[in-house]
């Protein structure tokens, strides 16, 4: 039995103010393309399906084009919520379609519904369990105070009644422990969302959301699938994928990755501004892609942003590295002020802010913008 494994999706997202959703309509499209190649008995969608939530029209449309086709193909998919979503609206007309095969979990109210494929080895049972925190437990369960997320999911499972005779599956959206995480996730202080590994040792197979690196954590088969595109450049040496989750018999899965291919790469770029507009340095491919620039001249660029998206228009982040960057110190107001001319205060800030000292053409343009200020009064 073959069953894919899909999360953070996070449709509607924008990265650096520049809207993701055709780049996420080109993905689906691809990994409707890899759906139909691979032909699997089941999809699992581990949450953060929108990255509002209250997500657009649009965004809400693809989603459900994106269902619409997978309906057609007659597979089953099941879905839960991530902490970017809210669950109530996400299941919204849940049970009617739950007969077209699209299984989308509701908001956690204390018990968990398995679904149940089979293939020649037998069950293999799929647990659904939205993004938890203590405090809806501890609203459901108020006995137990629990205080931490471990606790929270180890309750949650403990009431599924798990056969460990059969294979099992849960799809779940939460921090385990030792993720390695990037930029684009929302961060809980000190960790206190981390949930531990052990919690899932009733499950043949964890499908992992919420983490956007792919990755396992602790055995092969607690996975984090990652997202299908980059959302920040955190992500840029991501490979991006599909998992594929195959079932033999009880013990026995192999897992393999499709890889995605986006419409735009994310890329980060540093060098001269000369270096980087070098024609010898790029290609035509290469401009498309979403593009973080770290300049390392020393002065800055006149109309910098400008310039360079003339070459790379999807330009997202520009920083500079030089001597002024890397400088730490604070500027602190100079010793013997009032005997110091204007010109002499401005180049010692100038030194301070900029760690090097100002040009003969720049300290000429400061005296002469001295003199039409001040004139005589110097």
């Amino acid at each position: 039995m073959k069953l894919i494994h899909l999360s953070d999706l996070h449709i509607g997202k924008k990265v650096n103010e520049f809207s993701m959703l055709e780049d996420q309509k080109y993905i689906l499209l691809e990994i409707m393309n890899i759906i139909e190649d691979i032909k699997p008995d089941g999809i699992l969608i581990a949450g953060d399906i929108y990255d509002k939530s209250v997500p657009s029209v649009d965004a809400v449309q693809l989603f459900d084009n994106f269902l619409y086709r997978i309906s057609k193909k007659k597979i089953p998919t099941f879905i839960i919520s991530g902490n970017h979503d809210s669950a109530e609206r996400l299941s919204f007309g849940s049970r009617l379609i739950d007969a077209s095969g699209i299984h989308i979990c509701p908001l956690y109210k204390g018990n968990t519904t398995a679904y149940s494929l089979e293939d020649d080895y037998g069950k293999v049972n799929i647990y659904m369990l939205p993004f938890i925190k203590p405090a809806h437990i501890n609203a459901l369960f108020p006995e137990d105070k629990v205080d931490s997320y471990t606790a929270a999911v180890s309750k949650a499972v403990s009431q599924m009644d798990v056969n460990t005779d059969e294979r099992n599956v849960i799809v779940t959206h939460q921090f385990v422990t030792g993720a390695l995480r990037s930029d684009s996730e929302e961060l809980s202080v000190g960790g206190s969302d981390n949930v531990d590994v052990s919690v899932f040792d009733d499950f043949d197979y964890v499908a992992l959301g919420h983490i956007h690196g792919p990755q396992t954590i602790s055995r092969d088969t607690v996975r984090y699938c990652g997202t299908p595109l980059k959302y920040s450049f955190s992500e840029s040496t991501h490979q991006k994928s599909v998992t594929v989750v195959d079932f033999q018999k009880k013990g026995d899965i192999r897992i393999s990755t499709v890889p995605l291919i986006p419409r735009h790469d994310m890329r980060k770029i540093r060098g001269t501004y000369m270096e980087i507009m070098d024609k010898n340095n790029y290609t035509n491919t290469d401009t498309e892609d979403y593009i973080h620039v770290t300049l390392t001249d020393e002065d800055d660029i006149p109309d910098v942003i400008g310039k360079l998206r003339i070459v790379y228009p999807n330009l997202m982040k520009l920083d500079y590295d030089n001597k002024r960057t890397r400088s730490n110190s604070a500027v602190e107001a100079a010793e013997g002020v009032e005997n110091k001319t204007p010109l002499a205060l401005f180049a010692e800030f100038y030194k301070k802010q900029n760690n090097r000292e100002m040009s003969e053409e720049q300290s000429k343009y400061i005296t002469d913008l001295i003199e039409n200020i001040w004139g005589d009064e110097i």
